[in-house]
């Protein structure tokens, strides 16, 4: 989980774990100078250490051969295997970061419980357990502290200091892992970490399915009978067809899909079963247990995390609610799942962020920190927030998130698609309609797409407003920039001729009409002043280009509680009002804000029917069209709510 995104990219199971955490043998040669040889500076063991229950987790232990000073140890646990194994198999990389690894530190890598080689069965997100009565009593918690306690007593030359860290499921691990903090555990660094896995991270956002995405996770993670090493080869599932649209509107519904799994289901069902806020799920709340955290906390995210863009948010805030006193801090990068860990993050598409924000993060954020906690040398100097303003692509340092000096703003929608600060004077009664129809829904992208693209993120959005059935209000071109920091909240007044529907808000960026070209499109070099051969293909306009910002799903019978979802009365107005999560962006002078709003996503998210009902349960027959109305006059004035920074001299 907080995992999907790779698996288009990375072939095979070794692959896959070196992506989340686990090392690399990834292409990470963004390091300065000549490639460094772990094995020349490392000598690996390998342990199975017992936890207090007596199951016994798989850890390798990567030791500096200088043996003249004490290290500390930077541990990542996770679920999709510490390959290679083998005391004489070395990975390339070990650390979250090429100067890490040159710092000299213990480097462990664990196998969680019931994956690979580790004992004991995988619980998925396992709950944990706050009055532990017994050795039987186990957790990420518990299995952290052990692993330290032992690692403390039989590796030599370790300083007394330990830290962890992870990415995606690892960066869950990360999180369970330091609740009731061993006494050694000096830092923690918790990376796309889902944290409520039905409240925005891979699961479910906004009670949607994130069909697509989970899909092509469980096709690839499933039970195993441990201990056991990785596949030699790992077999992708066959979709049949390079368009995921296609594939998923072919299945019809999410029964047929699990059936296409091969009675290797088990994990998918539990997503797709529990589809309402439900004790499976509170159960697996990690912000509800984070009462009891004592080591220094830097979270990572990514602004167009696919995955696990919340998970970083929720987890900050309940650290920051529950563990006063700790140093608590935020990082978010213009960043894909991961990208901070392998990419240079100099752009997204065709959006450019203007320098390599991966290598600025990984230098002087990341770094800093774990040797300021873990062997005293400095002070990090970082702020509560360090995140990265799109739009300007400036680094932004700010004493809380969302920032002080943000006011809460309404965009209203108004007649003809115009979209304003300013309150509608229309008639009470003002709308706008269209017909969603389940058997066509609203692609996510305008190319072919087997599963989830990272790009969608930041895609032009021009199809979608081309479509009957997208509502499409934007601004008038902005005189003056307008930053928004932090959440997004539509506030909309609706109704439906079904009894149940989505209703997916995406904000956008317009750039001017002559917006300069991206570089991806320019010749090469060696191609200019060189006489066409042959017709090429269209380039590719920035002029114009609608720049998805966020967007967000939200299923209409959410809309009083995800625990009790509601159908609608057909024809009958309601507000539906939720939040998007947060951004930092600015629309600068000359471009436009836009908002979109439609019913379905596809296959981002699964269809609705549009009839109220168990959605996993649907179907073919369950799906039926439906007139949705957003309504726009005064008393039922629909827009998004934003937090507008508002500079000091305009105070």
């Amino acid at each position: 989980m907080g995992r999907v995104m790779m698996l288009r990219r990375l072939a095979g199971l070794v692959a896959v774990s070196l992506f989340l955490g686990a090392g690399s043998l990834l292409a990470q040669g963004k390091a300065d100078g000549p490639e460094y040889d772990v094995k020349e500076h490392y000598t690996k063991y390998e342990y199975r250490i017992a936890m207090r229950d007596g199951v016994r987790l798989f850890t390798s232990v990567y030791v500096p051969k200088d043996d003249s000073k004490a290290y500390p140890f930077l541990i990542n646990r996770t679920p999709y295997s510490v390959a290679p194994y083998g005391v004489d198999q070395y990975r390339a990389q070990l650390g979250p970061s090429p100067d890490l690894d040159k710092a000299g530190y213990i480097f462990v890598n664990q196998d969680v419980r019931g994956r690979f080689m580790s004992e004991g069965t995988f619980v998925e997100m396992r709950p944990h357990i706050d009055n532990k009565k017994s050795k039987s009593d186990v957790d990420d918690s518990s299995d952290l502290y052990d692993t330290i306690e032992w690692l403390l007593k039989n590796v030599p030359n370790n300083n007394g200091k330990a830290g962890i860290w992870g990415i995606s499921y690892p960066g869950f691990f990360t999180s369970a892992s330091m609740i009731d903090t061993h006494p050694a555990l000096k830092a923690a660094s918790p990376q796309a970490p889902m944290t409520d896995l039905f409240k925005g991270d891979d699961a479910y956002h906004g009670g949607a399915f994130m069909m697509a995405a989970n899909f092509g996770f469980y096709s690839f993670f499933r039970p195993q009978a441990n201990p056991e090493l990785p596949a030699k080869v790992r077999v992708p599932f066959d979709y049949g067809t390079q368009d995921g649209y296609e594939f998923f509107l072919n299945a019809g519904t999410l029964e047929n899909l699990g059936k296409l799994l091969g009675g290797q289901e088990a994990l998918w069902l539990d997503q797709v079963h529990h589809d309402t806020y439900d004790e499976y799920w509170k159960a697996r709340n990690l912000a509800a247990h984070t009462k009891n955290v004592h080591c220094a906390v830097l979270t990572v995210g990514g602004w167009f995390d696919a995955e696990d863009l919340q998970g970083p948010f929720t987890l900050f805030h309940a650290i920051e609610r529950d563990d006063p006193g700790i140093f608590n801090a935020l990082v978010v990068g213009p960043w894909v799942h991961g990208g901070w860990y392998r990419y240079d993050g100099n752009h997204l598409g065709r959006v450019s962020f203007g320098a390599n924000t991966g290598d600025y993060y990984r230098k002087n954020i990341l770094f800093p920190f774990f040797e300021a906690y873990l062997k005293g040398n400095g002070d990090a100097k970082l702020p509560k927030a360090y995140v990265f303003e799109t739009g300007t692509n400036v680094w932004r340092q700010y004493p809380s998130w969302p920032p002080k000096n943000a006011e809460i703003k309404k965009l209203y929608f108004h007649a003809n698609g115009v979209l304003s600060f300013e309150p509608p004077k229309e008639e009470p009664t003002a709308y706008d309609e269209y017909v969603s129809d389940p058997a066509k829904p609203v692609p996510f992208v305008n190319y072919v797409a087997q599963t989830v693209p990272q790009e969608y993120m930041v895609s032009d959005q021009r199809f979608a407003a081309s479509r009957a059935d997208v509502l499409t209000y934007q601004t008038e071109v902005l005189q003056e920039d307008v930053t928004i920091a932090g959440p997004v909240s539509p506030k909309l007044f609706v109704s439906t001729t079904g009894t149940d529907s989505d209703w997916d808000v995406k904000l956008i960026d317009v750039y001017p009409a002559d917006y300069p070209p991206s570089k991806l499109d320019e010749p090469r070099p060696e191609e200019k002043g060189k006489p066409l051969t042959d017709v090429g293909a269209p380039a590719s306009t920035m002029g114009g280009y609608e720049q998805l910002v966020r967007g967000e799903p939200f299923r209409g019978k959410f809309r009083h509680s995800f625990e009790k979802p509601e159908a609608f009365t057909p024809g009958k107005v309601e507000e539906v009002t939720f939040s998007m999560q947060d951004v930092n962006h600015t629309f600068q002078r000359g471009h436009r804000i836009m908002v979109q709003i439609q019913s379905s996503w596809f296959p981002l998210t699964d269809r609705n029917p549009q009839t109220f009902m168990n959605i996993p349960d649907a179907k073919p027959a369950d799906f039926v069209k439906a007139t949705e109305r957003v309504y726009r006059g005064p008393g039922q004035a629909s827009g998004i709510e934003t937090n507008v920074i508002v500079p000091a001299e305009k105070k």
